[in-house]
């Protein structure tokens, strides 16, 4: 009987993956375009984007995470109403936490990626004007690939955080590793055996992860030593 609690909660382990990579990509386009608006020279998207990652960064994790599930659905449903539409905004548990950790982690990205940016020689773009490339072509070509180098430790970081925070959204109803470990627990009143449980599945995540990402790191540093030799 015990087998079949932990086979669920490790079954639910994919809800949570897949929760986890979607947050992810959410925040890294946030993070990037955040992070461009950012050092952009107009001043309104400057503020926008500053003011974008001070509320989020000020706001708790499950406090935002509430606005998104109950709160955003009941403003869209009343907005809808008074202008005389019939639909009606309802949020899945996976789609509030998804949104929610993508614009929480976002706002991280954002000083992340802004501050590898920063890092990047402004005569390398100089240079690339001066060959007539365009905006678009000296980000993805020339940025872009130092972009993530740079904001790899950053991103290492975000990463293993948002993992870790995806524990959240099993407060929403999302039937993750953490909501059915509960649930195992109170049936079988052994706490302790499913949170370890949680916490073993947890921390493998974070070791494959930190293995991974070391190799992309030294996959980074070798192209780096190529190119001063």
């Amino acid at each position: 009987m015990l087998g079949g609690y932990v086979a669920s909660v490790l079954a639910a382990g994919w809800v949570t993956l897949s929760l986890a990579f979607v947050s992810l990509l959410l925040a890294v386009l946030i993070g990037v375009a955040a992070a461009l608006a950012k050092l952009s020279p107009s001043r309104t998207l400057r503020v926008a984007a500053t003011t974008y990652t001070s509320v989020v960064r000020g706001i708790p994790d499950l406090v935002m995470m509430l606005l998104v599930f109950y709160s955003l659905p009941a403003l869209l449903n009343q907005a809808a109403q008074d202008w005389g539409f019939d639909v009606y905004v309802e949020f899945s548990p996976f789609v509030a936490g998804a949104v929610t950790l993508g614009l929480i982690f976002g706002a991280y990205m954002t000083e992340t990626f802004r501050g590898a940016l920063l890092n990047i020689p402004r005569g390398q773009v100089e240079a690339a004007e001066a060959y007539g490339l365009g905006r678009l072509r000296i980000f993805w070509r020339i940025l872009l690939p130092q972009m993530m180098r740079l904001a790899l430790p950053g991103f290492t970081n975000n990463w293993l955080v948002l993992g870790k925070a995806t524990a959240l959204v099993s407060l929403l109803g999302l039937q993750d590793v953490m909501f059915r470990a509960k649930g195992a627990a109170e049936a079988t009143a052994k706490p302790f055996t499913f949170y370890l449980l949680v916490g073993g599945f947890y921390l493998v995540l974070t070791a494959i992860s930190l293995f991974v990402l070391s190799r992309v790191a030294k996959r980074y540093e070798v192209g780096i030593k190529e190119l001063t030799q």
